[in-house]
This record gives C-alpha cells, sequence and structure tokens, in this order.
C-alpha cells in the first residue's frame, strides 16, 4: 500500500504500468520472455489477492496508474475518501 487513509478505511497503490501490467503501456521483453510472462502474471495475481483481502477487511481501494494524469488520480482518490452525501 502507498497511501493509507486510515480513518476511511482506504488504500492507495500507484502502480507502475510495466510492472503491473498496464493495459495502455504494458509491453513484454523480449529476452527471457517466459520468466517475465510468469513474474507480470504473478504480479497481477498478487495485486488481485491484495485487493480481495482488503475488502474482505472493509478496506476500499483504488488504484492509481504511473502515467494518469496527478490531478485527475486525486480527485478519484477523494471521492472515495469523502464520498458526497447524496
Amino acid at each position: 500500500m502507498d497511501i493509507a487513509f486510515t480513518r476511511s478505511r482506504v488504500a492507495v497503490f500507484v502502480d507502475g504500468c510495466f510492472w503491473h501490467v498496464c493495459p495502455v503501456h504494458a509491453t513484454s521483453p523480449a529476452a527471457n520472455s517466459q520468466w517475465w510472462a510468469e513474474k507480470l502474471t504473478k504480479n497481477r495475481e498478487r495485486d488481485e489477492a491484495t485487493n480481495a483481502h482488503l475488502n474482505e477487511l472493509g478496506w476500499d481501494v483504488v488504484r492509481i496508474w504511473e502515467h494518469e494524469d496527478p490531478v485527475e488520480a486525486a480527485d478519484r482518490i477523494a471521492a472515495v475518501v469523502r464520498p458526497s452525501s447524496g
């Protein structure tokens, strides 16, 4: 977890496009490709397991891609940390 809002129980992760297999910017190295494919698949599986575990503990999870606009990312986080009373 990169940032934790403990009172709101919101966990924020800032994921690198390569390491977390961004759907927009993911790349696959040519050298040792099988090893990398397995490594990156395990990273994604660990991310999903982490999300599920935190959700089971009552936490909301926000994942931000490294390429996201910081203001838009902050707005997404704020919407979860301080939901509007509707």
